[in-house]
Order: structure tokens, then C-alpha cells, then sequence
């Protein structure tokens, strides 16, 4: 028996979700909750996503700035041009300057056209590039995030974080560079032209200016707070629109429609609302600079129109200063706008950094031990859990040997999915030993423990991609041969050939294109291709009917044998050929032994059996008490033998 790949994709089916325990103090001390506000300065943000992201594409980036440098350097040359425009070919009437007057200004918007295509291309392409690896980097941490945190963070939370908080952030830091680059560059160029002209013009147009600061920081500080309020109802939609779809049976069945509507509206109206007070900071700055610029405009009208008419200044001049000026107060609107939606992206990019930093309190150990050779039994000694102040195993004991099938059934709660989840580490426990093959399982890398297992679940988790593809799940050394072999044993080729494409088949969202039989088979072959030693079956055959759960159970019994198998019932009849039927109540092992024994003994067991199958539940109690009778009966042939012994050999030796 072979060990399978290790990539990760090629795991089956995970073990049922437990609610996890309660939080160690390295989880307590991870980044906080969504709802809080960790306060995380600008500064410490874009040095993280300059270091962790954007460094990479420092040349490209070096080039876009430059490219955006000598677009908006263009407009400073443009305003420039106003001059020998005015004052040499409209004033002074010399046509033979039109010429070179007309092909500077041509070459300007050449030059600016050419600039723009290429930054932008550039800009482009690493904008992609890093929207790409922020997504890939979010999904692989948080696919590795343990039970508590994916109970404290639903899926259209994390959804949420993932496309939209990216996508924000990817447009914010584009639109940064560009204003740094290009904006920046061009105002400075244009301040340059216009102080050129008459600096005092230049004092009287930016007088505004300084009255913008104290607003400016209220307004940004205002921006920041709504954006971050509007992500977290955004998540707050995004879970919602995931549980009305993954439940869409439950509400048409419930006739839930309406309320999941008016739920729904209630939330959106709410970030309607959020998003509302977020545009109208982000617009404030622009419009408060507008205001400056009229204010600006109006003063050099009056300061600098007398001077123009006394035959100080020249119209080319003022044309010049005014295209400078007209042209600078653009990109100060763009670069106003800038910081409103830097604040905007900040709020996205402080949940991204949150999540990307939470560690997994689940890990492997530094100094591991080897995995175990051969086929490994499985033990569990004095073993306590919690899940807060809920107790949920309390001293559990008991052993599966290597190569046997040992069942666990018991009441919903009794603990039976919890012991999967403690021997693959998806939860660990407050204090007790548990070992696989004689070794902890939490002295082997995660990686070595859960390759030890195969998976079938009631849930088989299928994905909206092939039939082959969701057999194989990534694995390339899988040979044509063995992929019918696994078919055939899987009884997956029995409903393969009905389908339009065969194994290159659609199954659809959740594998929704097959029945609940179907997508039991592809779980079983997953776990064949697997070929681990340790099996673990958890109410796989609980959901179908009589006939789909006679095929699956004959897949099943081909599949464990040979391997050491744990299996999960609340259908008796699945497990009453188990070597070892593990009965639990309450965390703990009442009972254990094979299926006549337990029945014989009476007790919970029994109970659960007349529960299923008598309509007369003291029954049980009857073969109980029918059985001691045979026993006591048995103890007294065997006495009265011993006596007839005694009283023979006693005569032979007084009579011979």
C-alpha cells in the first residue's frame, strides 16, 4: 500500500466540521475581529504593500514614472507655448513663427500621447500581476487557517476580502503612482511656469491654500471611517447572498423568499447609506480646491488686470500664467481626490494585512518525528475537549486496531465526529494522548498525519469543474489503467457511460449535476486513488436510498479492505459487521465489543437497536435477561458434570 501524493489538492474530503475549542492565548493574541479598528497608520500600510508586493516590479514601476513624468511635464511646456503664441503670432503678426510655433505644440501632444499609452500599458501589468498574487497569497493562508478561525470568519466575509478589498486596493495604488508621477511632476512644472511669469500672481492664485489643511485632515480621517464601515457591510452582504444560495431548497421550501428579501434591502440600504458619506468626503477635497481656485482666479484678475492694461505685463504673459494655472488646478483636484481614496483602499488593505498575518494555531512541530511504517492502529487515551464551556469528551478512551473495522455510534453530540477530527489535528485536545501507529499525532507534520487518511463523508464535496477532474484533484501520475481500475471499483463506471461526456462531464456547483449516490462513488474513488492506510467513513451512506445505498455500500467494503477502518453510523445495520462496535454517550466509551455481544449485554447499544429495528423497545432486555439465564444454566450443567466426576472417581477407587 502506497502513501499518496502529497499535494495538497489530492485530499479527499475532510472529516465534519466541529465548532472549535476555545482560543489559546497565541490565538487571543492574533489581529482583532472584523468589527474592530486596529488603528494601522498609512505609513506602515504602503510600506507593506511597497515590501511585500510592489517592490518586485520595481523597473516597471521606474519606467511607468518616468513616462508619467514626461506627460505631465508636457503640460508645463504647453502652457509655455501660450506666450510666443499670444504675443509673436497674434500680437506682433510674424506668420513665419506659426511654423515652428504650431509643430512645438504638435510634438507636445504627441510626446504626451505616446507617454500615456506606454505608463499606462506598464501600469496595467503590474496592477494585474499584484491584484493576482494578493488573491493567490489570501486564499493559501486562509486555507490553512484552522477550525477557529473559518468559525469566526464566514465564507462571504472572506469572499469579500478577497475580490473586492483587492480589488480596491489595487486601483488606490495605481492611481497614487499616477499622481506622483504624473500629477505631481505637472504641478510642480506648471507652479514652475507661473512663478517664471510674476511670482507675486502665483502668491495671489494659491492665497486659498493653506486654508484647505484643517478640513482636509477632518475630511480624509471621516473618509476612512465610512470606507471601513461600508467593507464590513459589504462582507455582511456577501454572507448573506452565500447562505440564501447555498440554502435556496430551505427558503422556497420555507417560503422564505420575502424575508430573505427585506433582510437583504434592510443591509443594502444601510451600505447605500455608508457608501453615500464615503463619496461625499472623498469629493470634498476636489470641491474645496475648486473653491480655492476661484477664489485664486478672481484675485489675479483684479491684481493682474491693471497691470495688463498699463502696459506692464503683456497678454502673452497672463495667457501664459493662466494656462499654468488652469492646467495646475487639475491635477491638484486629481491629487486631492488621491488622498480621499488612498483612506478608502486603507480600510480594505488593514483587513487584507489582518488576514494575511493571522497564524494558524494548529501547526506542525518544529522538531517532528517520522510518520509510522506499515498499518497503523489508532488509540486514544484519557482524552478531554471543550469548545468554550462546553465539554465535549470527557476522558475517552479507547482503541481501532491496525487492519480492523471499528465502529463508533451513539447519539447526535456523543463526540463520534469530533474523534475524526482530533486524529487528522483539525481540532487538538485540552489533555490526553492520541497516537497513530504508536506515534502522537501531534509529534508528525500535518502533512504526514493526514496522509495516513482517506475521507468519505455524507457530504461528498464536489467541485463545479470535470468528473475526471474532481477524481483526480490535481495528480498528474495517474496512468489511464489505474484510473479505471479505481472507476470500476468505485462503481462510478456504472453511471460514466449515461453521461454526455463522460468522465470530461460538467458536474456542476457542488456536483449538483449528479445524485447524492453518484457523488458518493466519486468520493469512495478519490479515496481508492488515495490508497491511504486508515479509512474514516462518517455517515457515508446516511442520505441515499435503499438501492443507491446498496451499490455504495458494496464500493465501501472493497475499499476498506485491507486498511485499518473508523466508521461513523447511526444506521446500525451499516456496522453490525464492524470488528468492533465503540459505543459513546456524552464524550465518553460506555461500551464496546461486536454486535451480538452488545446486544447480549443490553444497554445503550441494545436500546439504539430497538430504537431501529423492534417495535417493542424492552426486547433488548429480554435477550439480556435470556442470555444470563443460558449462562446460568451453561455454569450449571458444567457443575453438575464436575460432581458426576467426583462421585465416579470416588467409587472406582473404593470398588476398583
Amino acid at each position: 500500500m502506497t502513501h499518496p501524493s502529497n499535494n495538497p489538492s489530492s485530499e479527499s474530503e475532510a472529516p465534519a466540521a466541529e465548532p472549535a475549542p476555545a482560543q489559546s492565548p497565541e490565538a487571543e493574541a492574533n489581529p482583532p475581529a472584523p468589527d474592530q479598528d486596529p488603528h494601522v497608520s498609512g505609513y506602515v500600510l504602503s510600506r507593506w504593500l511597497w515590501t511585500g508586493y510592489l517592490k518586485k516590479h520595481t523597473w516597471a514601476l521606474v519606467a511607468a514614472f518616468l513616462l508619467m513624468s514626461l506627460e505631465g511635464s508636457m503640460l508645463g511646456a504647453l502652457s509655455w507655448m501660450m506666450k510666443p503664441m499670444f504675443d509673436t503670432v497674434f500680437i506682433e503678426g510674424q506668420t513665419g513663427a506659426i511654423g515652428w510655433v504650431g509643430a512645438a505644440i504638435l510634438g507636445i501632444f504627441i510626446v504626451r500621447a505616446l507617454a500615456s499609452i506606454g505608463q499606462k500599458a506598464l501600469l496595467a501589468r503590474v496592477s494585474q500581476m499584484n491584484a493576482a498574487d494578493l488573491r493567490n497569497d489570501l486564499l493559501t493562508k486562509l486555507m490553512r487557517q484552522d477550525g477557529t478561525f473559518h468559525q469566526t470568519h464566514p465564507p462571504g466575509f472572506l469572499i469579500q476580502r478577497i475580490q473586492a478589498d483587492v480589488a480596491a486596493v489595487n486601483g488606490v495604488w495605481s492611481a497614487i503612482l499616477t499622481g506622483a508621477g504624473r500629477d505631481l511632476i505637472a504641478l510642480v512644472i506648471l507652479m514652475g511656469v507661473a512663478i517664471t511669469v510674476d511670482w507675486r500672481w502665483t502668491l495671489v492664485a494659491l492665497i486659498g491654500a493653506p486654508i484647505l489643511v484643517a478640513p482636509s485632515i477632518i475630511v480624509q480621517r471621516f473618509v476612512r471611517a465610512r470606507s471601513r464601515e461600508a467593507r464590513d457591510l459589504g462582507a455582511r452582504l456577501a454572507v448573506r447572498l452565500d447562505e440564501i444560495f447555498h440554502g435556496i431548497v430551505p427558503v422556497k421550501l420555507n417560503r422564505l423568499e420575502d424575508y430573505q428579501a427585506r433582510q437583504y434591502a434592510q443591509q443594502t440600504d444601510e451600505l447605500v447609506r455608508a457608501e453615500i458619506r464615503s463619496t461625499l468626503g472623498t469629493a470634498a477635497i476636489p470641491g474645496m480646491i475648486d473653491i480655492m481656485a476661484g477664489v485664486g482666479f478672481l484675485g489675479v484678475l483684479i491684481f493682474g488686470g491693471a497691470e495688463i492694461i498699463s502696459g506692464e505685463k503683456t497678454v502673452g504673459e497672463f495667457m501664459a500664467f493662466f494656462t499654468a494655472i488652469g492646467f495646475a488646478f487639475e491635477p491638484l483636484r486629481r491629487l486631492g481626490s488621491v488622498s480621499g481614496t488612498w483612506q478608502v483602499a486603507a480600510a480594505a488593505l488593514e483587513r487584507i494585512k489582518e488576514l494575511l498575518e493571522i497564524k494558524p494555531t494548529l501547526v506542525s512541530p518544529s522538531n517532528p518525528v517520522a510518520a509510522p511504517a506499515g498499518m497503523p492502529g489508532v488509540s486514544l487515551r484519557d482524552v478531554h475537549l471543550s469548545y468554550g464551556e462546553t465539554p465535549v469528551l470527557n476522558g475517552l478512551t479507547l482503541e481501532a486496531k491496525a487492519g480492523q473495522t471499528t465502529a463508533f455510534v451513539g447519539a447526535s453530540g456523543a463526540g463520534k465526529s469530533t474523534v475524526f477530527n482530533l486524529l487528522t489535528r483539525l481540532v487538538d485536545p485540552n489533555s490526553g494522548h492520541i497516537e497513530v501507529g504508536g506515534v502522537p499525532v501531534g509529534a508528525m507534520t500535518l502533512e504526514d498525519l493526514r496522509n495516513f487518511f482517506s475521507v468519505v463523508s455524507q457530504d461528498a464535496a464536489l467541485f463545479d469543474e470535470t468528473l475526471r477532474e474532481n477524481i483526480l484533484l490535481g495528480r498528474t501520475d495517474v496512468s489511464d489503467a489505474r484510473l479505471q481500475e479505481v472507476l470500476d471499483a468505485a462503481h462510478v463506471t456504472d453511471f460514466v457511460q449515461h453521461l454526455p461526456k463522460g468522465l470530461d462531464t460538467e458536474v456542476g456547483p457542488r456536483g449538483s449535476n449528479l445524485s447524492g449516490g453518484q457523488r458518493q462513488r466519486v468520493a469512495i474513488a478519490r479515496a481508492l486513488l488515495r490508497d491511504t492506510p486508515i479509512l474514516l467513513l462518517d455517515e457515508a451512506t446516511s442520505a441515499l436510498d435503499a438501492k443507491s445505498e446498496a451499490v455504495v455500500q458494496q464500493a465501501l467494503d472493497k475499499l476498506a479492505q485491507g486498511r485499518t477502518t473508523l466508521v461513523i453510523a447511526h444506521r446500525l445495520s451499516t456496522v453490525r459487521n464492524a470488528d468492533n462496535i465503540v459505543v459513546m454517550d456524552r464524550g465518553r466509551a460506555v461500551d464496546q465489543g461486536s454486535h451480538e455481544e452488545l446486544l447480549a449485554r443490553g444497554g445503550l447499544y441494545a436500546h439504539l437497536h430497538d430504537l431501529q429495528f423492534r417495535t417493542d423497545g424492552r426486547s433488548a432486555d429480554r435477550m439480556a435477561l435470556a442470555e444470563a439465564r443460558n449462562q446460568t444454566r451453561r455454569r450449571g450443567e458444567v457443575a453438575d458434570a464436575e460432581d458426576a466426576g467426583f462421585f465416579r472417581r470416588a467409587f472406582l477407587r473404593l470398588f476398583g
